[in-house]
C-alpha cells in the first residue's frame, strides 16, 4: 500500500506549482481530482482537448462551475470528506468565490487547505500579478545567479515555482497531515515561493558572509566562478560537468586530464583562476564527450557526462520517485508517462473518483449542465 493511499486532495486548477504538489502526493499514492471550467465537451461523449496542465500523472477530473450555485454546491460537499484543498489562486480569489477556508472548516474540521502564492500574503506584492523570475528577484536569490560580468541569469522556472512553491507546498502538506494526527483537526498551510524560494538559498545568503560566497555574483566557488566547479564544452559539443572541489578530487581530476600536478597548489591562489579555465577548455576540447567518459567513469574525480534530455529518453533511462520508500513505496511509476504527457482533459475519470469517494451516481447526486457537474437537490451529502 502507497504511504498516501486513502487521502483525498482536490486540487483546483492551476499551472506549474499547484500542480506539481498534486503530482507529489499522487505518485504516494493519494486520489486527486482536479477542478476545471466548464467545457462544452466535458462528461460527454466527445472528450474535450486536454488543458496546458503537464502534470496530470494518477489524477482525475471534474468539470464545475464554480460561480453556479448547483457547481459551488457539489463541491462544497465534496470538501465536506476531504482531506486537502489545493489553492493555487492569488489572495481573495478562494474567498470570492465563497470558499473561505474558516466556513469550510466550519463543515469539516480535518480538512488542510493549502494556499500556495508567488508573492506573500502582506507587503506590498500581495497583490500584484508575477512568475518565477519575479519572486526570484523579490528574494534576493536572483541577485547571485549568472556569470561574472552578465546580467542575474534565472534557472528556468525550476526554483520559484517548483522547488520553493510546489514542493515547500506538498512540504507543507505533510506537516500538516502529522499535526492533525496529534489534534485532530485540520488547518490552512500558507505557501509562497518568495519565502520558499529564500529558504532554499539559505547557505547562499549565509555564505556571503564567508569565503564560499562573499565575491561578486560569478565569481565565488559554486557559482561558475571557480573552474574546478563548471561546465566544459568538449571536442563534438557535448559537455563535461565538472565538480572537483576537495584536493583529493581535484588530483584524480588532473590526472584524467594529464595535466601538471602543480595545480594542485595553484589552485589556492584566485590569481591563477584564469590560467586553470584557460588550461580546462583547452584539453576538454581534444576529446568527445564519450571519450572523457571513458576516461572519467569509475573515478572519484567529480567529472560527469552533462546528458540530454532525449539521450537519456532513447536510452531508456528510467524515472525514479524523488523519495523511495522500503515499506510503503509510491506507485509505480509508467515509463511512458515520464517522457510524453496527453494532459488530462476535464471531466476524464472524475465521476469514476465521485463514485468511489462518495458513491455519487450521475443522473441521481449530480446532472451534467452547460459542459459541467451540477450538484442534484436529491443528492446525499
Amino acid at each position: 500500500m502507497a504511504p498516501l493511499d486513502g487521502l483525498r486532495v482536490i486540487e483546483l486548477a492551476g499551472l506549474a506549482p499547484g500542480p506539481f504538489a498534486g503530482l507529489l502526493l499522487a505518485d504516494y499514492g493519494a486520489s486527486i481530482l482536479r477542478i476545471d471550467r466548464p467545457h462544452p465537451s466535458a462528461h460527454s461523449s466527445t472528450t474535450p482537448p486536454p488543458t496546458p496542465d503537464l502534470l496530470v500523472r494518477n489524477k482525475s477530473s471534474i468539470a464545475l462551475d464554480l460561480k453556479s450555485v448547483g457547481g459551488l454546491s457539489l463541491l462544497k460537499a465534496l470538501l465536506n470528506d476531504a482531506d486537502v484543498l489545493i489553492d493555487p489562486f492569488r489572495p481573495g480569489v478562494l474567498e470570492s468565490l465563497g470558499l473561505d477556508p474558516n466556513e469550510l472548516h466550519t463543515s469539516n474540521q480535518r480538512l488542510i487547505v493549502a494556499r500556495l502564492t508567488g508573492f506573500r500574503r502582506d507587503g506590498k506584492y500581495s497583490d500584484m500579478a508575477g512568475h518565477d523570475i519575479n519572486y526570484l528577484a523579490v528574494s534576493g536569490v536572483l541577485s547571485q545567479l549568472g556569470r561574472k560580468g552578465g546580467s542575474p541569469y534565472p534557472p528556468a522556472n525550476i526554483l520559484a515555482d517548483f522547488a520553493g512553491g510546489g514542493l515547500m507546498c506538498a512540504f507543507g502538506i505533510i506537516t500538516a497531515l502529522l499535526a492533525r494526527e496529534k489534534t485532530g483537526k485540520g488547518q490552512v498551510v500558507e505557501a509562497n515561493m518568495v519565502d520558499g524560494s529564500a529558504y532554499l538559498a539559505e547557505m547562499m545568503r549565509l555564505g556571503k558572509k564567508t569565503p564560499l560566497w562573499n565575491q561578486p555574483r560569478g565569481e565565488n566557488i559554486l557559482d561558475g566562478g571557480c573552474p574546478w566547479y563548471d561546465v566544459y564544452e568538449c571536442k563534438d559539443g557535448g559537455y563535461m560537468a565538472v565538480g572537483a572541489l576537495e584536493p583529493q578530487f581535484f588530483t584524480e581530476l588532473i590526472e584524467g586530464l594529464r595535466l601538471d600536478k602543480t595545480l594542485l597548489s595553484e589552485r589556492n591562489d584566485r590569481a591563477h583562476w584564469p590560467k586553470i579555465r584557460d588550461l580546462f577548455q583547452h584539453t576538454f576540447k581534444t576529446k568527445t564527450r564519450k571519450e572523457w567518459e571513458a576516461v572519467f567513469d569509475g573515478k572519484d574525480a567529480c567529472c560527469t557526462a552533462v546528458f540530454e534530455q532525449e539521450e537519456l529518453e532513447n536510452t531508456g533511462y528510467d524515472q525514479r520517485h524523488p523519495v523511495g520508500l522500503r515499506g510503503t513505496p509510491g506507485i509505480k511509476i509508467d515509463q511512458n508517462q515520464v517522457w510524453t504527457s496527453i494532459g488530462l482533459a476535464p471531466g476524464s475519470g472524475g465521476e469514476d473518483t465521485l463514485h468511489k469517494w462518495m458513491g455519487w451516481q450521475r443522473g441521481k447526486d449530480y446532472v451534467v449542465k452547460g459542459g459541467a457537474l451540477v450538484k442534484s437537490v436529491r443528492a446525499k451529502v
